[in-house]
């Protein structure tokens, strides 16, 4: 995975996360999770109607993950700075969509798959460069569809109907708003919200299949629909389950792990709750630096930008940091130069850091910084 290729913009610490699964781990809330939601389908459409997928591979080639999907060349999830890049032709899935072809073309005409997907990322608290999608399709047939006057809103309004009797599912009855939205892969598209804890929060994206993508790859599709929606189960375990820091999901801590057992979800909402251990402080550091000139926006890989700089910190500090935030920008006037403050914040979930550690993990996110994205510390 870690290739000499120039394109090849996997670390080590991403490298270590492919083949863990956690969605297929029983105990954990995430395979929780997913287990609800596949209870649901089998109870609305009968058991085994939507085909549960979570074992496909997470690479896959930017055709698959991009092309097929009909994601246009210029779209920004094409960048370096977005996707990690085995090679020029090859990605780890930032989508679970990236299978929605090939499982068409299979034959296959409901089915959810569910698996970890890879972006390049903020760190904090909610966002973590592996979390995990779910993806639902559902074809209807041309025969199905006879009748209607207008086949796609008949679709869209039976994928409406669906997510919002998951909604009632997973939090209970809920109000419900949806957002005119724009994915790629769907048009019309949709956001689902729900009111859930005094305030409106996005659940998933969906929307009615593009036809070129229908009928371009599900055999015997022609004059059929087709809805998908897309979901991240991290987003909805921390609602649930009351998981505080994305980080939690990862650690392996015996007081993480024992909170939570299998069939532990009723519907209308989680039965086990996340009991907090001890949380050790947090140490913080700043680094200060002048961009180099002309590269305040760039986001090519060796270049200054946000995601570049989590990438250095995590490829230092891994599961050790807990924010990276910009705390501070400015333009001198007489040079031009802009410089930008970031504050670091170390933090482990399973024991207090030593100055000794931290001082040493940000003398190397220094000298990384300086060698990999080319900027001038202040």
């Amino acid at each position: 995975m870690l290739t000499g290729d120039p394109a090849n913009n996997v670390t080590e610490a991403i490298f270590s996360k492919l083949g863990v699964r956690l969605h297929t781990q029983a105990a954990h809330p995430l395979c929780i999770l997913k287990s609800a939601i596949y209870a649901y389908f089998d109870a609305r459409f009968g058991e085994g109607v939507f085909c549960q997928l979570d074992e496909l591979h997470p690479l896959v080639s930017t055709e698959q993950n991009f092309d097929q999907v009909l994601v246009p060349p210029e779209h920004v999830s094409r960048s370096p700075n977005d996707t990690y890049y085995v090679d020029s032709r090859t990605v780890l899935r930032c989508h679970t969509s990236a299978h929605q072809v090939e499982v068409l073309a299979s034959g296959r005409r409901a089915f959810l798959i569910t698996g970890d997907v890879y972006r390049r990322d903020a760190i904090d608290a909610t966002h973590y460069p592996v979390f995990h999608q779910m993806e639902g399709v559902r074809v209807f047939g041309a025969a199905e569809l006879a009748g209607q006057a207008d086949a796609s809103a008949w679709c869209a309004a039976e994928l409406k109907e669906v997510l919002e009797g998951l909604a009632a599912h997973l939090f209970g009855p809920v109000p419900v708003r949806w957002v005119d939205a724009y994915f790629p892969f769907t048009q019309p598209s949709f956001e689902m919200e729900i009111f859930f804890n005094g305030q409106w929060m996005e659940v998933l994206g969906c929307g009615v299949m593009q036809q070129a993508i229908l009928e371009g790859s599900a055999p015997g599709a022609e004059g059929g629909r087709a809805w998908a929606f897309g979901l991240g189960l991290e987003r909805l375990a921390m609602v649930l389950f009351g998981i505080p820091d994305i980080r939690l999901f990862w650690c392996g801590d015996e007081r993480f792990t024992r909170q939570f057992k299998p069939g532990c979800f009723r519907a209308g909402g989680a039965a086990s709750k996340f009991s907090s251990f001890s949380k050790y402080p947090p140490c913080n550091k700043d680094v200060s630096f002048w961009l180099p000139a002309g590269q305040a926006a760039v986001a090519a890989p060796g270049a200054f930008s946000e995601n570049n700089l989590c990438e250095v910190v995590r490829s230092v500090a891994g599961d050790l940091v807990e924010e990276v935030r910009l705390m501070d920008t400015f333009t001198n006037p007489k040079s031009g130069k802009t410089s930008a403050m970031y504050r670091v914040v170390y933090r482990s979930m399973q024991r207090s850091l030593t100055d000794e550690e931290v001082n040493a993990l940000q003398a190397e996110v220094r000298a990384r910084m300086v060698a990999g994205l080319g900027v001038e510390l202040r």
